[in-house]
Order: structure tokens, then sequence, then C-alpha cells
């Protein structure tokens, strides 16, 4: 069995298995330069720059891009943040990222929990208590999860006494679609246990964004969309907007909505749209705008929906298997043979990456056979993990016994299952 605790993990590891938590720090910049203070305090004690957050391999952020940016991040970070606000319950952050919103809870005198990958927690954790004052700090708490690890988020919300307000913002666009079934079912169990509310602007963030974008600059809508979404997925090595939660704005816009709301209640919800129109603050980005275009978006307010989500209690919530990630290894040759068990998720695939690339100092490995029969579940970061080892052999990868959801996980790369 591999020595978890025996290997270190540096942040190069971390950014290679997940590197989509380098889009935490573009949405920090971007709120900073739509005028909040206390982003721009974080941003200079991370030395951030418009050229290293913003800038992609193959796309350059340019002014409007960034301006449309900056709106949409500074409407979505404040009807957010209001909203947990006024549901007086302890706001649980999911993903926190790298926004100061722990900074306005605790000066507010309000409890606060953010909770992110641990790359992302063990950078922002010190930025955020050191702006903090020492009265303060007590009402914070940050922890490392992985969303779709349920056994994470229990150990995290086991600390939490009371009803909870679960934030998600930015997340759901990044997911597939196994790993929001995995999110959701998680989410329900810790909101059946705790009780509370899940809010989450990010089902209708395309038409949030293609509002403001076209209220700006009308004929380049189409060209600065894409050149937004390309930088996006280029930080974050991961093609956003795919899934069935996230309303597309390509096709049927009336359809892809329903199949959104049909899918959340699906999985055991109760759902409340609630118009931006009704909780939107006045915003520092739109002060200076032509009073016709503030006009115009505020009324695209009313149209476009925040997602406050409950418990169905109607229906049955059934246990969800709680199995640590385990691997054995063995060396048969040149043939790496591992038996993976549990599941392997953003949590887990560092520290198979790192084994791995261990065993590979001391052994020529020219291929890897995978008994997958008691894996339960592949993540996106999992999956990367899995292709980097397929691309470092020259006989690549075999998956055995691989059960539906693994199969469906894999489907479309270039991975042998038999």
């Amino acid at each position: 069995m591999f020595d978890f605790d025996g290997i270190e993990i540096d942040e190069g590891l971390l950014e290679r298995t997940n590197p989509i938590f380098n889009t935490a720090k573009m949405t920090l910049f971007q709120l900073a330069a739509a005028g909040n203070d206390d982003a721009n305090d974080v941003v200079e004690r991370l030395g951030l720059t418009l050229e290293n957050t913003q800038n992609s391999d193959t796309v350059n952020v340019d002014d409007a891009d960034l301006f449309c940016n900056g709106v949409v991040m500074e409407v979505r970070y404040f009807t957010n943040g209001k909203l947990a606000m006024e549901s007086g319950f302890t706001e649980v952050d999911l993903p926190c990222g790298f926004t100061p919103r722990a900074l306005e809870f605790a000066k507010s005198g309000k409890k606060f929990v953010g909770m992110d990958l641990p790359a992302t927690i063990n950078e922002v954790e010190p930025v955020i208590m050191s702006l903090l004052e020492e009265d303060q700090k007590n009402l914070v708490n940050f922890e490392g999860v992985d969303a779709t690890n349920y056994q994470s988020l229990k150990s995290a919300f086991d600390k939490i006494e009371g009803k909870v307000c679960i934030t998600t913002e930015g997340l759901l666009m990044y997911l597939t679609d196994s790993e929001m079934d995995a999110m959701c079912d998680n989410i329900k169990r810790i909101l059946a246990e705790h009780g509370g509310c899940w809010i989450t602007l990010d089902p209708e963030m395309s038409l949030l964004y293609l509002l403001i974008v076209k209220a700006f600059y009308g004929e380049r809508t189409r060209e600065i969309m894409w050149q937004s979404k390309y930088r996006i997925d280029d930080k974050s090595d991961v093609n956003a907007i795919e899934n069935t939660i996230t309303v597309s704005v390509r096709g049927n816009v009336r359809e892809n909505m329903m199949n959104a709301i049909n899918y959340i209640k699906s999985k055991g919800f109760k759902l409340e749209r609630l118009p931006y129109a009704d909780h939107v603050p006045e915003f520092k980005s739109l002060d200076n705008a032509d009073p016709k275009i503030a006009a115009q978006i505020k009324e695209g307010f009313k149209k476009i929906c925040i997602w406050k989500i409950t418990v169905d209690e109607s229906i049955d919530i059934f246990d969800a298997k709680t199995e640590s990630f385990n691997a054995d290894a063995s060396i048969d040759g040149n043939r790496l043979n591992l038996i993976l068990s549990g599941n392997l998720d953003t949590l887990s695939a560092p520290k198979l990456l790192a084994n791995y690339e261990k065993i590979k100092k001391d052994n020529a490995v020219n291929s890897v056979v995978i008994d997958c029969s008691k894996l339960e579940y592949v993540s996106s970061a999992g999956l990367r993990v899995l292709l980097i080892m397929q691309n470092d052999c020259d006989d690549g990868v075999i998956m055995k016994s691989c059960n539906k959801k693994v199969t469906e996980n894999l489907s479309n790369h270039d991975i042998m299952i038999v």
C-alpha cells in the first residue's frame, strides 16, 4: 500500500493534478479591478498582476473583456454575500477561492467558513488571517475539501454548529455531470443533517454574462464571450459550461433552463428562483456607466435568477459510500500493477501521482495495469493523473474491471478499458 504520509505533495504537483484553482486568482483580480478594496488588499498580499492572472497561453485579456468580467464578478460576489448574510446561518463558501468574503463577514461580526481545494486553502488562509484584527480571527475558519468527496465535507461540516448557508460561486460550470451528481448528493446529506440552504448563481451565470456584455458592447458580444471562455478553459484545463445544471445560451435556452431545473429537483431538492432585481445591491462598476446601459442591465436582472436550494424532505436520503482511497502497488518486470479502491478525486489524485513518480525513479516502468474492481469514482483530477501516466508510459495504461460510473468518466479518452 502506498505510504501517502511519507510523500511530500508540493504546490507544483497540486497544480498539475487540478489547475482549475488558477481561475480563483483570475476572479479575485477581476473583483479588485471592479473597485473592491478588500479584494485589492488580497491581490497586493499575493503579488498578483494582470498578466499572471488574466492572460492564458493563447489569449490575452483586453479592456472590454476585463471590464465585463469585473462587472460580473461584482454582481455575483455582492449578491451571494448579501443573501448569505441575510440567511442568519453560518456562511460556508464552497469554493471560497481567494475572494475576501471572510473579511466582510468578520468585520460584520458574522461567522464564515471557507472551503476549497487544499492548494487554494494553503495559499489564501494566511493572507486572509493577516488582514483580520485579532478579535475577528475566531469568526473565520478554512477547510481543505473536495466537494465530490463526502468524507472530506462531513469532516469539515462536523465542526460547524447549527444551520448553514452554503454558497457556490464559479464552481458548477467546471464539474462534469458525474462530479455534479456526487456534489449534489453530498450537499443534500449535509443540509439534511445541519439544516439551512444552498445558494448559487452558477446555473444562470452565462445568462448574466450575456446580458452585461451585450449591454456594453453590442456587436462585439460573441467575440468577447468566446475570448473569455478560451482564457478560462486555458487557465483551468477544463471545458467550462458543459454540464446539465448550467444553462447554456447556445441552442434552446428555455429547454436548457428546464433541463437544469428538472435536474436539481431529481437530486432531491426544492428550488426557489430569486430574481436578481429583488436582491442586487448597488455596484461601483455601474457608477460611471451610461445611464441607459445601467438601466438596461437592471431591467435584465428581472429575468435572471439566483437559485435558493433546500432539501425536499419528502424524498428519502440514502447513505453514501464513505470508503477511503487506497492503492496497492507491485512491479512485474517493466509493468506497474495497481489496485485502487475508493474515490480517485482531487484529494487522492496528487498522492497517487507523487507515488507513481517515486516508483518510476526506482524502476523502469513501461506500462500500468490497474485493477478497478474496488474503485468507486474518478473525478477530473483523477482522470488527469491517469492521462499523465498514460502519456508517460510507452505501452500506456490499462484499466480492468471498471464499474459503469468509472467507465463513463473515462470514455472518449485514450485509456484502454478491459
